[in-house]
Order: structure tokens, then sequence, then C-alpha cells
């Protein structure tokens, strides 16, 4: 939902904007006349002569209600303005809105001094002294922790005692591929803790059951010369035992409860057992193959934690259970096998969600409600089955009409998928993947209808077969081998077409489009990588490429059996010509964390649609042109009025009646380059239950013609600079952990539709931008400038 302003922007948003900063700023700054004479507001804390490489870490070991705020401080301000009375802070009937200022506590001091010292202890450097210092003045402390590290220990020798041979052997050839623990290296706890964990986990990966952490144990000498230590790794045996045991998998049990509820206190288990499962499914809605295929505790094999998380996993992903528990019994005759139970209770299987949203777009206000159905279980094989309706109209306002009397836009559509939690391939038998996560296929068809009054209305018959499976955690591949597309309509503009403006205007081509049948056959690709770490606050590479190939097969049908060629000398099939072109899209992103919750967030996303071939006459079709501005993109812009190029709406379209009809339909392009600058961080940590976040940004981008329109609307590069538009802004993110509502608010910089030093139109507004949106809004009419764009969303930008 994207909003915007009708007002004088300088004197309602610059002015209070300003006004507010200062406010906060000199609020916060005053949190010292709340507290008590003998009270100390601490401002600033530096720790001295720490290891470079350890600086960041030492720092965490501050305590938190000694650390100050932030050189703003609004999160204090805010508690300042609900927790202080007469004067004084509060204690009692506490507000959890805001964070308290840091009070001076020299208990925490000497707590913080000596976490840190044991820090440093922990990284080799067993000699280290921290002492700490404190300054008051005015109410304001400043803290300072001085360290001597001394030298650090290096590890002199690594010696064992592992009594039972076969788990030396096992350890010894595989700790090279992960031990931390080597002669020569700086001691480290964290090598300790960490050689630990994989000695379990290896362990636990070669059959033995009973294998616990407990077992294994470390004994530091440091009482040699030279400051190096010796370190014995010891892995006990089991009490009273002369060996660890190693186990096999026996009979396994899959067990379906009837409902949500769970299991009653008393059930019968099925009596068959087929390739050593016993399967029994006591709600009787799952058939045994779909569930059973995804337990890899296969009889016979040696007991693998590796295979106990995959089936974890892979059931939790079927999204019909909503607890999977396993558990091993053992048989009573003591043999070395345990039997996995596998306890699965399923969620609710149908569902029928109803959704509405109020969409207001720069002058225009409507509303879309959709309908959807799921069934998660479909065909008694975990399949999703999903069947939604949607429909939704969009009027204008301040046309001096009631809205109900313009409204300028339907659209309606209805849709079926279909997801099957496997690769169904036809003359092949995919094996279930071990790696990554869920193989899966999805079949998609769609009928969409639009209709823009006086201008079009447009009809879209979507089909897609597609298989996505996950290379690793990290990496998904998508592969659309058939993706069929038939798409019909209607131009409405003749009657508003006879002056000649509309056929002489320099980016309307791509309109024929829209009245004549097309089909498309093609295949897609994507490619993502890191996608799940999306809403975290970690560093890592975001990348997503997108493939849209149609047509090539069709054209070498086409020739081999030479259909039928229409009047205006294009390959049809079945009598209607096809598309030919390619599209590639990729969306790379630099997310930095710059500790806590503070984020840096570059992006770049770029796409081309070229058409050759049968279509190198008639273009791209128009749902796969590009569109700049949005919430998502270039945010000082709505959606669809940026661009292409230096496109100007008023020159080039001199009818009002053609300006109001092609509202948001001409400002497209074929070429699509983009890049946003984000510096997130956190406002409040506590407000009305959740994190208010903030957010301050740099777009930049736009689109452009690359086969068609005029020297305005092409790209070029010598042009570049002259037709990127710049837009800033800053925003506010509340998250409540399950989802984040974004309101952004974004300024113009840098217009690329005017021409020269026209085109900063951030002069205009700090200074006449009345007269200049009178003089614009009066030229193209019923278009009106805005330099602030507010836009509301739910979820992240990017």
């Amino acid at each position: 939902m994207i909003l915007k302003a009708y007002h004088d922007y300088k004197k309602n948003v610059l002015f209070p904007a300003i006004l507010l900063f200062i406010i906060v700023f000199v609020t916060a700054c005053s949190s010292t006349k709340y507290i008590a004479d003998y009270q100390s507001i601490v401002k600033k804390v530096e720790i001295d002569s720490v290891p470079k490489e350890f600086e960041e870490e030492a720092l965490n070991y501050i305590q938190k209600d000694i650390r100050p705020s932030s050189k703003i401080g609004i999160n204090v301000l805010i508690y300042n303005m609900f927790n202080t009375k007469d004067g004084k802070y509060k204690t009692s009937n506490i507000k959890p809105l805001g964070t308290p200022p840091p009070i001076l506590d020299s208990a925490l001091v000497e707590i913080s001094r000596n976490q840190i010292e044991k820090y440093l202890m922990s990284k080799g450097y067993f000699n280290a002294k921290v002492k700490s210092g404190i300054t008051v003045k005015d109410k304001r402390a400043a803290v300072s922790f001085k360290a001597n590290p001394g030298t650090p220990f290096s590890v002199n020798k690594v010696e064992y005692d592992i009594p039972d041979q076969k788990i030396k052997e096992l350890y010894l050839g595989n700790k090279d591929a992960f031990s931390h623990l080597k002669a020569g290296k700086r001691y480290d706890d964290d090598s300790l803790a960490y050689e630990r964990d994989q000695i379990y986990q290896v362990m636990k990966q070669n059959g033995y059951f009973d294998f616990s952490r407990p077992y294994i144990k470390f004994t530091v000498d440091s009482n040699l010369n030279n400051s190096k230590a010796n370190v014995k790794l010891i892995i006990d045996n089991p009490v009273d035992k002369p060996r660890h045991a190693q186990y096999d998998i026996g009979e396994t049990n899959i067990l379906i409860a009837p409902n949500a509820d769970g299991f009653p206190d008393s059930m019968e288990l099925n009596k068959r057992i087929y390739k050593g499962v016993r399967y029994t499914d006591l709600s009787k809605k799952f058939r045994r193959n779909p569930i059973s295929r995804y337990n890899f505790l296969q009889e016979g094999e040696r007991y693998d934690i590796r295979n106990e998380s995959l089936t974890y996993d892979r059931m939790y992903e079927l999204s019909v259970f909503k607890n999977v528990k396993i558990e091993y019994n053992r048989p009573k005759d003591s043999s070395l096998v345990v039997n996995p139970v596998i306890q699965l209770i399923p969620q609710k299987i149908m569902s029928n969600r109803i959704e509405g949203e109020i969409p207001f777009n720069a002058g225009t206000v409507g509303f879309t409600l959709s309908n959807t159905y799921t069934n998660n279980n479909l065909f008694r094989g975990t399949e999703k089955f999903e069947f939604q309706i949607k429909g939704g109209l969009q009027s204008r306002l301040g046309q001096g009409t009631s809205v109900f009397k313009d409204i300028y836009q339907r659209d309606f559509s209805v849709s079926a998928n279909l997801t099957v939690p496997r690769l169904m391939l036809p003359f092949i038998s995919a094996r279930p993947s071990r790696r990554g996560g869920m193989p899966r296929t999805i079949f998609s068809s769609s009928y969409v209808y639009g209709l823009q009054k006086n201008a079009f209305t447009r009809k879209v018959i979507l089909t897609s077969v597609a298989y996505e499976f996950r290379e690793s955690k990290s990496k998904i591949h998508t592969v659309t081998p058939l993706n069929f597309e038939y798409r019909f309509g209607n131009v409405l503009l003749d009657s508003l077409s006879s002056n000649g403006a509309f056929a002489n205007n320099n980016n309307i081509v791509n309109l024929l489009l829209l009245d004549r049948k097309n089909v498309t056959f093609g295949v897609k690709y994507t490619f993502s990588l890191n996608a799940e770490k999306l809403l975290t606050n970690s560093s890592f590479l975001y990348f997503r490429g997108d493939l849209d190939l149609a047509g090539n097969l069709m054209q070498g049908l086409s020739r081999l059996f030479k259909t039928r060629v229409d009047t205006a000398g294009f390959r049809t099939i079945f009598g209607v010509q096809f598309n030919q072109y390619v599209r590639p899209e990729f969306d790379v992103r630099w997310y930095k964390s710059l500790g806590g919750d503070r984020q840096f967030v570059a992006r770049i996303n770029t796409g081309i649609g070229y058409a050759y071939g049968n279509s190198k006459e008639t273009g791209i079709p128009f749902e796969k042109m590009f569109y700049a501005g949005g919430s998502s993109g270039v945010r000082a812009w709505q959606a669809r009025t940026l661009g292409p190029g230096n496109y100007n709406r008023g020159e080039s379209l001199v009818s009002e009646e053609i300006r109001k009809a092609l509202f948001g339909f001409d400002q497209t392009g074929e070429l699509h380059i983009e890049t946003n600058f984000e510096y997130r961080y956190k406002l409040l940590n506590k407000f009305f239950g959740a994190k208010l976040k903030g957010a301050v940004f740099l777009d930049a981008g736009n689109i452009w013609n690359v086969s068609s329109g005029t020297s305005e609307t092409r790209f070029d590069f010598k042009k570049l600079g002259s037709q990127i538009a710049l837009g800033t802004g800053t925003g506010f993110r509340y998250d409540v952990q399950y989802f984040v509502f974004r309101f952004d608010i974004g300024l113009k910089l840098k217009d690329p539709q005017f021409t020269g030093s026209d085109q900063w139109v951030i002069s205009k507004f700090l200074g006449g931008g009345k007269a200049f949106r009178s003089a614009y809004d009066a030229a193209n009419t019923p278009d009106r400038y805005r330099f602030v764009q507010y836009n509301f969303g739910i979820g992240m930008p990017f």
C-alpha cells in the first residue's frame, strides 16, 4: 500500500523533521536531571591495550546496564517520556518503552573488568590483567578498562589418552578435516570446545549411539617455559565397560496420531512390516509411500545421527505435521540394535483465508479482496493444493466526482497450484534427496483479466510445470521446462487518438501488443543463494538470477514442418503468433552486519528483455517489460511513474485524456538498472511489544528501451548520467517477529524527466517548490508533481 502527500512539503515535512531532531538531541542529553545527586550517567566506555582481533568481542563483556546509549539517544528519550514523574525516575509502574539511561554502578564495572580478564585468559593470555578507571564530571561518567595481556601461550604438544582403540583410530583418521587443536597454534578455549563438538559428531555418525560429550575431557599444563602449554585429550570409556558399543538400525515404526491432539493412551500397531518399516496411520489420511519415502533410518544400516536429523528435516518440510519426534527402543535380547520410533502428529489439513487491502497510489484509492483455499494433503500424499480467487478496483481521487464514478481499473484472477513433495520426472525414478532440502514438483495454472478504462482490456492464461530442488541449504534451483502463456486483448484508445497525439507518441509502440493474440512456449530457470539468511542480521552475499527463454523450440519446429506464416510475416502455431525472446534478470545484494541490529545493505538489480526471430518486429510481451519506482525500488517514485530514460509524459502525451487513460502503462522499458544503499538500525527495543527499527537509504536507477522508442527513452551509455534518477529517504520497521510493517518516506533528489540543472529537483524542494509544482501540474494534468513519496508495506524492501 502506497501513500502520497498533498501538502507544502517544505513547511509540513522538512521543518518538523529538523525540529524533532533538535528536540531528541537536546532531551537525550538531559537524563542527568532525573537522577540523584550521588548518581552519574555513563557517557563513555573505552577499552585500551586489548589485542586488536579481540577488541569487538571484549566490548560485549561490558555489562549492558553501564553501556552508553547512542549519540542521538532516542531510546532513552522515549524511556524518559514515559517513566519520569516529578523530576525523578519512577520506581514502580514502569512502562516497557525505550531503554533506561546507563547509570554508573561500580559493582558492574568490577564484574566487567573481571569478565574481560577471563576472556583474554580463554584466548591464551594466561597472565592477563585488566584495570578499570572511573572519572565523573557534572553527573557524567567515563569508564575505562586498560589491559596488560602479556605474552599469549601457544600449544607445545597435544597428547591423547583414548583407551578404546577403535575410537582412537576413528578420531585420528578424521581430525585433520576439522581440528583447530595443533602444536604451535595459540591456545584458545574455543578450540577445545569446537574439538569436543566435532568428536561427538564423528562418533554419533559412526554408530556410537550412546556416546555423549562428557566422555571428552581436556587437561592443560601451562607450567612450562617460553609461554607454552601441553594439552591432553582424554576420551573415557563407559563405566565398567572395556569399550564403546556401535549400533545398527533395526525395525522402524512410523506412527501417525489420529488428530492434532496427539496419541491415545493405547493403540494397535500395524501387523505388517514392509522393507523394515511398520507403518501405522491412526488418522487414516496419509498413504504409506509418500511418508516412508523420507525416512532415512534404514534397517541394517549403521546408526548415523545425520540420518536422524535428515529424517526430522524432511518430515517437517512435508508441511503436514506440527510435531515430529524420534525415539529409540532396544530389543530385549540386548543385541547392538536400536529400533527407531518416528511419531508424527498431523496439523490442520484444510484452511481458507480471506484477505483484503486498500491501496492508495498517488491520488487513487481502491480495494483488493481475495479468497484462498488450501489443502495440504489433497491426494493423501502430502500434496499441497491452493485455489485462489482475487478481484480489485481502483478509482481516482480529487477529480471532482465520486470515487465510484471514476473507476479506471478493474482486475480479476483465478489460479490453482499443486505442489508435490518429490520430483515427478517421466521415465526417471528420482531418489529422495539427502542433500539440501525437500525437492518439489509444482503445477500451476491461472487466468488473469485486466481492464483499464478507455485504454485496454487484457486476458492472460498461464500454465507451467516447475521442479524445485536444493543443491544445499543455501543454493536453490528452480527449473520450469514447460511454461505456456496465452494472451489476448483489445485496445480501447481509438476515440482518443483522432487528433494524432497518440499515434505520434514516442513510448507507446508496445500498445499494439495488447491488440493481438500471442502464445509463449518457453523455459525458465532460477537460482538463488543464501535466501534463508535474508531475515538475519549477519554478513553475507545474496544472489538471485532468473532466465526466461521462449520461442526457440517453436521456431525450430515451425521451420521443420513449415507451419503457417501470417500476412505480417510472422510464424504461427495453431494460427497464433508465438513469442521469441530472452529475458535474464539478476539481483545481487551485500549484507554487512555492524553489530546488534545494525546492518548495511548494498544492492544492484538489473534485467533486460530482448526480442528476436519471430518477435523481432513486435518486441517482448508487455507483461515481460520492466518498470521503475515503488516500495521496493527507487522509493521516491510511485511504481510505474519513472522513466524510461528522459521520458516526460507532459511533452509526449499532449492530450489530458490519453495521459489519464495510459496512467501506469506508458512508463515501461526493456532494460532495468537499479541500485540501493540502506543503513538499518534499532530505534526502540520495546515499542508496544515489538522492536521499532529505522533505516536511511539512497536509491538510484531507471528503465530504458533497447530496440524501440526515441533517443530520449533508449539506453545510451553516454547519456547514463543524465538518465539516472536519485532518491533518498528514511523509514521505520515495526518488527513483530513473524512479519514486519514498513513505512518509508522517499524524497526526490534528481529527476531525469527534466533537462540540465532542472533535474536536481531537491533545489526546488528547498526553495520555490510551490511555484514549480503549480507549473508542472498545469502542464501535466491530471498528473501532479510530488517531491515526497510515502510507502507502506509488509516485509523488508529487500
